[in-house]
């Protein structure tokens, strides 16, 4: 059987698993349109691949962009199957430590830009009947820890809302995938990628174990990002395709803790929780 040729759009494609990503996509024959905020940072690949690699200039974060580039992907390709929600970054503070500023940038390219990708992308995906779309999240987005509460957050709210775009749109043929890596080795540990808020006296021993872990992982990570891509093309080319898709030991063995530690929780209050109930109404009977 013909392995069918799929049109890729990938945001944060000049490096770590967007690159990684693309290339894959790209030596397996599909069409990619490689979203970047450097254009020149991927000559090389537009170069090797002139046909079937379209690389323009693309910011995560505005969402006003999002319609230009879902209509520069149909012109060039005709359509769109996968949809790869990528770009991100991280500030690593304490709750006080971050700032107001930062916390709304994380969510502009986290949760409100890939947001506005997906209602730009959708009425293609729709009118063809089928597409994927990956929302790359992480670890961090089922499971958090101090001082990376401002990046939890936006991960935690980008599953939330994928989880029901999920059930939203799977009647009309479209998948969604939210992958949760683990440390892979990319740039995300980067002085260029990771950014350390102010440290206070009131949280620096506390969190100086957490900022010396995240800043000494660059290129110690045991994760193998080409190995990843594959996995995703892999998938994405295949009839299943999960909802969540934990990558790399950390990531099982974590986000499996964090199901158990919640499940035993639930268990120990379930009483207590039940008992706040009016005793006269019976159970609530929902549509899902």
């Amino acid at each position: 059987m013909t392995k069918t040729q799929l049109t890729w759009i990938i945001t944060g494609a000049s490096r770590g698993f967007g690159r990684s990503l693309a290339e894959k996509a790209l030596a397996g024959g599909d069409l990619v349109v490689a979203a970047v905020r450097r254009p020149e940072s991927l000559t090389d690949l537009a170069a090797k691949y002139p046909d079937t690699c379209l690389v323009t200039k693309y910011d995560a974060r505005d969402v006003s962009a999002a319609a230009t580039l879902v209509q520069a992907a149909v012109e060039r390709f005709d359509r769109i199957d996968v949809l790869v929600n990528n770009a991100g970054r991280a500030v690593v503070g304490a709750v006080e430590e971050v700032s107001d500023a930062q916390l709304r940038e994380l969510m502009d390219l986290h949760l409100f830009g890939p947001a506005a990708l997906v209602r730009a992308v959708l009425p293609v995906m729709r009118a063809q009947g089928s597409g994927s779309i990956v929302q790359m999240s992480s670890q961090g987005g089922r499971t958090s820890f101090p001082g990376v509460a401002a990046y939890s957050a936006s991960k935690f709210a980008l599953e939330g809302w994928s989880e029901a775009l999920a059930g939203e749109v799977a009647p009309f043929g479209v998948r969604v995938m939210i992958v949760e890596p683990s440390r892979f080795r990319t740039d995300f540990n980067s002085g260029g990628t990771l950014e350390f808020a102010d440290t206070s006296d009131a949280y620096a021993s506390m969190l100086a174990a957490v900022r010396a872990d995240m800043a000494g992982a660059d290129g110690r990570q045991e994760g193998d990002p080409d190995r990843a891509a594959d996995i995703i093309v892999s998938l994405v080319h295949g009839e299943s395709l999960p909802l969540r898709l934990p990558l790399g030991r950390e990531a099982v063995d974590r986000i499996s803790g964090a199901y158990r530690r919640g499940l035993a929780e639930v268990a120990e209050w379930a009483d207590v929780a039940r008992s706040a109930d009016f005793a006269d109404v019976p159970a609530s009977a929902r549509p899902v």
